[in-house]
């Protein structure tokens, strides 16, 4: 049986792993292979990203160079832009990106891609895994029939399975090895051969009865967690006109021992999963004649989160006397999350839009983003790029505001209450300790 010979070879770690998209999902799973004694092959349509792995060299901030010069010196790693080697692949793993269209709705053209070209070039024998947020159905609508067109059928010459990514980046607590895999198989076989995969490479997989409720189970994780920090965005603009300290509420809140998880708000949210995967959701749930409304509520209060931002930094500034048209005004923090250099979706770039397009002189203080580019890819917006400012005490000096929308830890916060005219703290930047003696007006979230 294709299962048995396949799980002979993991087992004795012959098995050669094949990974399609060496982004943040990619590159620390094909790593994590690599380092349990697997031979891993990476593919690449970006040649820099292929040639920097060539050398040693990491790109994602939850890998360690030294991890990957580690895994090339061993010969245990390659990565390629030749997608003719997923011949010699035993497993092949999709991890490319699952955007938007702007119409909202999932675009497909990645997944389809990687499933074209392995499509080319499968053998029989081969176990396959989507591990790309999707809806429920890609699995086993769309990549088994293209596999089946070859003339491939499933269980006797090929395995099919989803096991969604959950990658943190910048959280050192929870990495690939300790973070529980769900797999779901189009199929036992598939399920089993998966499971038994991923067993060797993290503690704890949970296997479930399909590929389809392994999808759903990533869309709801990150629509649970939209749909969460959309309450809590809205409970911040209610405490704000109520005049209470929204964190402080949280943070009493948090104190009941049960039926309560706290979130916390923001200028909106950001990266690749939780601004986009309800969408999927949405999307197929009214292919069913189904209308989420909970989901598109959440959408309509975070993507409304930036300009309520704005609107905070115009107030502030009439309190000074001062209009947006002509401030100059310092964004601290361009990356949707703190401590890391991920920009995708970032709410920081719609502020600046936002800003830019009212008339404001505006800068940035990121020490993970050099540079921040004005497009489709990042906002809906555009204009000349910007590059990081240093944060001096000059430039702190000259801005008439200062809006905080990543709160990473390098910063002095200490220090940009002292030298600061107007803040506006999006992030609970500012405790009551670094706030104490400033003569800055400050403005929280």
């Amino acid at each position: 049986m294709i299962k048995d010979d396949l799980k002979n070879l993991i087992a004795d770690k012959r098995a050669t792993i094949g990974v399609i998209g060496l982004g943040y999902v990619g590159l620390p799973l094909i790593v994590e292979f690599c380092l349990k004694d697997f031979r891993g092959i990476g593919f690449e349509v970006d040649a820099k990203k292929t040639e920097a792995i060539g050398r040693g060299e990491s790109y994602i901030v939850d890998v360690k160079s030294e991890a990957v010069q580690k895994c090339v010196d061993s010969g245990k790693l390659t990565a390629t832009t030749d997608f003719s080697q997923l011949s010699v692949c035993d497993v092949i793993i999709i991890c490319v990106p699952t955007p938007l269209r702007k119409t909202k709705d999932p675009d497909m053209s990645y997944i389809l891609a990687a499933g074209e070209q392995i499509q080319q070039y499968m053998r029989k024998g081969q176990l396959i895994i989507l591990e790309s947020t999707t809806y429920p159905g890609t699995t086993d609508e769309v990549l088994q029939p293209m596999f089946e067109e070859k003339g491939f059928k499933l269980n006797e010459d090929f395995l099919l399975a989803f096991s969604p990514e959950r990658v943190d980046p910048g959280n050192p607590q929870f990495q690939t090895h300790n973070i529980t895999k769900v797999v779901g198989g189009v199929g036992k076989d598939s399920t089993e051969a998966a499971a038994f995969l991923y067993s060797q490479i993290v503690e704890k997989v949970h296997p479930v009865s399909s590929a389809r409720v392994a999808e759903a189970c990533k869309l709801w994780e990150n629509t649970f967690r939209a749909i969460n920090i959309g309450m809590a965005n809205e409970m911040a603009k209610l405490c704000n006109a109520l005049n209470i300290d929204t964190w402080e509420v949280v943070r009493a809140a948090a104190t009941k021992p049960f039926g309560f998880m706290p979130f916390y708000p923001g200028p909106g949210i950001g990266g690749h999963c939780i601004p986009l995967d309800p969408h999927y959701l949405s999307w197929k749930a009214r292919q069913h004649g189904f209308d989420s409304q909970f989901i598109t509520l959440a959408e309509q209060i975070n993507s409304g989160m930036p300009k309520y931002v704005a609107g905070l930094v115009r107030d502030a500034l009439n309190e000074n006397e001062k209009s947006v048209k002509g401030s100059k005004i310092l964004i601290l923090g361009v990356a949707y999350k703190k401590d890391i250099d991920d920009m995708r979706e970032s709410p920081a770039l719609s502020v600046i839009d936002l800003l830019r397009s009212r008339g404001a002189e505006v800068v940035y203080h990121d020490a993970y983003v050099p540079e921040v580019t004005f497009d489709h890819a990042y906002t809906i917006g555009d204009g000349e790029p910007l590059y990081n400012q240093e944060l001096t005490d000059e430039l702190l000096e000259s801005c008439d505001c200062v809006v905080i929308c990543t709160e990473h830890s390098g910063v002095d916060y200490k220090r940009v209450c002292e030298l600061s005219k107007v803040i506006v703290d999006t992030r609970n930047a500012l405790s009551e300790e670094i706030r104490n003696g400033s003569k800055a007006r400050i403005v929280r979230l």
